[in-house]
């Protein structure tokens, strides 16, 4: 049986962390965004700047969204509480 690092939220779409790992991954994942907008902003040209932010950001969060989705007990969809 896998163990799930995410659990369903009671209210709205999506996870939350459940367990250290879960909570490692978030925290890398943030981390990994706010080097990126902070690396970025040290770019003069403000066209190079979009491009790193353009390409990067996506680099970051499709994975992060795939995994997340993937170690996510009881998947994704909207929920009104926890009886649905």
């Amino acid at each position: 049986m896998p163990r799930y690092w995410f659990r369903q939220k009671q209210f709205g779409y999506g996870a939350t962390p459940n367990t250290w790992q879960g909570w490692i991954f978030t925290i890398s994942g943030t981390l990994l965004i706010a080097a990126l907008a902070l690396g970025a902003d040290f770019v003069r040209d403000n066209r190079v700047r979009l491009v790193i932010i353009a390409v990067g950001l996506p680099m970051v969060l499709i994975p992060f969204i795939l995994v997340a989705h993937a170690k996510t007990e009881g998947g994704w969809r909207w929920r009104w509480s926890q009886k649905n």
